[in-house]
């Protein structure tokens, strides 16, 4: 008896659904057509019926679609899986009860246009929401309309000209000039010039600190509408001038922005508000748990001063006696910024969060993200360049100097850590250091998972000085290796054709 060779074997460097395709296999059963095809002509247009008789289509059964798609599914990494140690994109964990209230029918099948009295519990909801993220930053005007951070960025800057337009009248004009740090998210100037100011550059002083003499000596040359700051700034560092800075910023007629990125730092420990800021957005896709992998969904709620909450977009959720209604009647309003009122399934989760939590489960929260930071800084000090002295907050940042001696860069560093088996942290963000590795593990994550990550750092950097070119290689477990990216961004291939089996086989 004779064995006939295994051609096709599970295996997860899984072929196209079309290589799968078997002539004659189904995945359904339908009954005999038993309508004549004349009559199909006479009831259906010519030009909308199929010559090809699905020519090209997968011919695979039901369990051959699962299985490819389940065994494609555990390429992925999540959260679930292992430490996002993204800095200044905080992925933390997403509770799965946050993710059950939001499946709520009464919230999830909701209609947008649902009238105000069908729509009372979203609308306490939004409400309550609001009255939350006011106390948490000392901020009482709140909109949930922005669908981002950088569209609550740009709701912010444009809160600041309503204001300035307003208060200066056609002198405004002469006051167009918004002040942000060298080491400011990218999309903080891209905002100010969309909302029609023209940016300068504070430096950062050697502690990674907003350089106090440039501050003055720029709002001395005039012109100031306002100062956009992230605080805890890029490199992970609180302002410890920050009122300073608010003084001085308002002593030149200006305003300040406060970038709320980087807010898993601060929650029930220190608001904005209190420090002088006048505006802030938040993440609820970050510092509040809704999950925003792949650039969505996301909410990015604008909070400003009482000076500054006439000019919010419009409608707001207000309470009138024991009901909810929508409020559109503030003349003042830079309009509406969002269809509808935001993306309301990421207000959901946010107040699920909150309310499981409560103010002490917040603060604590945000002690543990900051302790978990300071942990690994404190233990990867000695392998890695770290360029600041001061106590890190809720992510740590270091170079790749140590490693770029041997010819090792931070690129590579992060491609071998998946080896590891981690998702890579944020690299060369921000610019002002060079080669940067910014490490956020968040609260999520417990001692073991901190502890299994610095290991694998430092046998990174061991590897660095002994057998460098394992590194400069990696990653070497994964299905496809080092990647063109630039060429693969650029040229994606994205739809298969008949003729893809040739060239695959000829490259």
């Amino acid at each position: 008896m004779s064995i006939t060779k295994v051609t096709q074997h599970p295996t997860q460097n899984e072929e196209l659904i079309f290589d799968r395709s078997q002539t004659g296999r189904v995945g359904f059963c339908l009954p005999k057509l038993d309508v004549d095809e004349t009559a199909i002509e006479e009831m259906i247009p010519k030009e909308l019926l199929r010559e090809d008789d699905l020519e090209g289509v997968p011919e695979v059964s039901e369990v051959d679609v699962v299985r490819h798609f389940t065994r494609m599914s555990t390429w992925n990494y999540s959260i679930d899986l292992g430490m996002y140690p993204l800095g200044s994109c905080t992925m933390k964990y997403n509770s799965r009860l946050n993710e059950k209230v939001a499946r709520i029918d009464g919230f999830a099948g909701l209609h947008p246009l649902a009238p105000e009295a069908e729509a009372q519990g979203a609308l306490e909801l939004m409400y309550r929401l609001q009255e939350d993220l006011a106390e948490i930053t000392g901020l009482p005007g709140v909109s949930l309309q922005p669908a981002a951070g950088a569209h609550g960025e740009m709701t912010g800057v444009m809160l600041i000209r309503a204001f300035l337009d307003k208060r200066d009248g056609a002198e405004s004009k002469n006051r167009r000039v918004m002040l942000i740090p060298d080491s400011a998210h990218g999309t903080n100037p891209a905002s100010a010039h969309m909302a029609g100011f023209t940016v300068k550059t504070i430096r950062s002083n050697s502690e990674g600190l907003t350089d106090m003499d440039h501050l003055r000596e720029l709002c001395a040359q005039g012109g100031i509408a306002g100062l956009m700051l992230t605080n805890p700034n890029t490199v992970g560092i609180f302002e410890k001038n920050i009122t300073e800075i608010c003084d001085i910023i308002h002593e030149a007629g200006g305003l300040v922005y406060m970038d709320g990125a980087n807010m898993n730092a601060l929650v029930g420990i220190a608001r904005p508000g209190d420090f002088g800021v006048d505006v802030i957005h938040l993440n609820l896709h970050k510092t509040f748990s809704t999950p925003h992998g792949g650039g969505g969904p996301g909410c990015g709620p604008c909070c400003c001063t009482a000076e500054l909450q006439h000019f919010l977009p419009t409608p707001r959720v207000v309470k009138a006696g024991d009901r909810y209604r929508l409020d559109f009647d503030y003349p003042e309003s830079i309009g509406r910024v969002k269809a509808f009122y935001g993306n309301f399934g990421m207000m959901v989760r946010a107040l699920a969060y909150i309310m499981t939590h409560g103010d002490t489960g917040l603060k604590e929260a945000t002690e543990a993200a900051v302790l978990n930071a300071r942990y690994v800084g404190h233990y990867l000090t000695e392998d890695f360049d770290k360029p600041f002295e001061s106590d890190s907050m809720h992510e740590v940042i270091f170079s790749h100097k140590k490693q770029s001696r041997k010819g090792v860069h931070t690129l590579d560093i992060a491609k071998r850590l998946i080896d590891y088996g981690f998702h890579p942290m944020t690299i060369y963000f921000p610019l002002i250091v060079e080669g940067a590795m910014l490490i956020e593990p968040t609260e999520s994550v417990g001692r073991a998972d901190l502890d299994a990550f610095i290991d694998a750092m430092r046998s990174i950097a061991k590897e660095a000085i002994e057998d460098p070119q394992t590194v400069i290689d990696a990653p070497h477990s994964t299905r496809i290796g080092r990647l063109d990216e630039a060429t693969a961004a650029r040229k994606p291939v994205l739809r298969w054709r008949p003729d893809m089996d040739s060239l695959t086989k000829a490259a």
